[in-house]
């Protein structure tokens, strides 16, 4: 007998209690982001590498070690299951010249794909929302992003979440800083780990997000980016804070906070909490003014962030504020021939007038298909035997408040049971 096939490590399936608690997820994040008037944008899962190697930046983590690239055998093509959004949103734009009249806001959600080692919250398929403004200049809308994405935790119920800001200048201002910082880390070249020792000529500004305790008083000392911005910089970096002080969301500069993609400029920001072990944030964006250009479109600014689906789940469910809706309205459990015509027709009236109802299949006793309906987390049972499809009537059994039955004209069903689901005990 051959082996049963695994899904592979780190692409994990989403079961139906869990994926309906994704829906539920789903549905709020929908509403939350048309409430800020951005819509939605779909792009395919598989993109040219090239575009990756360009907008992240070729030395990074993620180009050089975690994504999936492999090569066409039709063509020959270069292609890449998308490890992250932005680069693709952009690229769409540009395709699609959105941006020929107006500013865009838009947003995405689906699955990502790196090459990392599975821990919690930490997997090779793992789920974001991005949202993305393009046209914007100014920092309002940097600001209005990380209001919007506190609102959601609010309205998660979320606690424990806090927010970490830091601007990382423009270009030139970069530059310096990394000319001093190489400097300083080739002093204290032995303190450096093995990544420190990679990322020392190539993308040092990574160096000062190390996790390596070992590290931190040797990061603790390097130079501060935000020492070397000028005066365009800082005053953008301002405004965010002003508005920020001005909505009453508290935050807290963080110098070392610099983010993991080449594009980034001006205003970066994180949203970390210490409840999900090492894997601590759960939304994290900024501003990348620059990459417009540097996919072949016309200069433009632009501002967005993307959040982790698994680790905003995990800590929703750990916190109790995700609440189990039932899937189920009405369980329609019949027995007999004419009992089983009359309880299609019963089932699909209710459907028409807008309750979920499942209609039992497969037979069986009385008995177990009330077991059926119990589980199934239905509100109500609709019974049918041969009497009541005789008289065109159902009895109705509610299931979870302990009411009593009662037997119903087909006429009337719809009203006494959305009363017994919505209010009234029937008589």
């Amino acid at each position: 007998m051959s082996q049963t096939l695994q899904a592979i490590r780190g692409m994990n399936d989403i079961l139906p209690d869990e994926a309906e608690l994704w829906e539920q997820f789903e549905e709020l994040v929908r509403d939350w982001l048309r409430g800020y008037g951005y819509r939605p944008v779909r792009m395919p899962l598989v993109e040219p590498t090239p575009l990756f190697a360009r907008a992240i930046g070729a030395v990074t983590d993620i180009v050089e070690k975690e994504m999936y690239s492999f090569t066409d055998s039709l063509n020959g093509e270069q292609l890449t299951l998308r490890p992250e959004g932005t680069a693709s949103c952009v690229r769409a734009v540009l395709q699609h010249n959105l941006l020929y009249d107006s500013p865009r806001k838009l947003w995405y959600m689906g699955p990502m794909f790196r090459h990392e080692r599975p821990q919690k919250g930490r997997y090779r398929q793992f789920h974001q929302v991005g949202v993305e403004a393009l046209g914007y200049a100014g920092p309002d809308v940097d600001a209005e992003q990380i209001l919007m994405s506190g609102r959601l935790w609010d309205d998660l119920g979320l606690t424990g979440i806090e927010l970490e800001i830091n601007s990382l200048g423009q270009s030139d201002e970069r530059a310096r800083h990394r000319t001093d910082l190489i400097a300083y880390l080739e002093t204290h070249r032995d303190q450096l780990d093995a990544d420190g020792q990679r990322r020392l000529h190539t993308n040092p500004l990574r160096i000062l997000d190390t996790k390596n305790p070992t590290m931190q008083a040797l990061v603790d000392g390097a130079p501060k980016l935000i020492d070397y911005l000028g005066e365009t910089s800082l005053k953008h970096f301002e405004g965010v804070q002003s508005l920020l002080k001005d909505a009453g969301r508290p935050y807290r500069i963080n110098p070392r906070l610099v983010r993991g993609l080449d594009y980034y400029n001006l205003t970066v920001f994180e949203w970390v909490t210490d409840q999900l072990g090492a894997q601590g944030t759960v939304c994290a964006g900024g501003r990348y003014d620059g990459l417009v250009e540097q996919l072949g479109g016309k200069p433009s600014p632009a501002c967005g962030f993307a959040m982790g689906v698994e680790r905003l789940l995990a800590l929703w469910a750990d916190q109790g504020n995700a609440v189990e809706r039932p899937t189920v309205d009405v369980y329609v459990v019949h027995q007999g021939e004419a009992a089983g015509r009359h309880a299609f027709k019963v089932a699909e009236h209710l459907r028409d007038v807008g309750f979920a109802v499942q209609l039992h299949c497969g037979g069986g006793s009385f008995k177990s298909q009330m077991k059926r309906a119990d589980a199934s987390g239905a509100l109500v049972a609709a019974i049918i035997g041969d009497d009541e499809a005789q008289a065109n009537e159902v009895t109705v059994k509610p299931l979870r408040d302990g009411g009593e039955q009662c037997r119903v004209t087909f006429d009337g069903l719809a009203e006494m049971i959305g009363e017994r689901i919505l209010g009234p005990e029937c008589e």
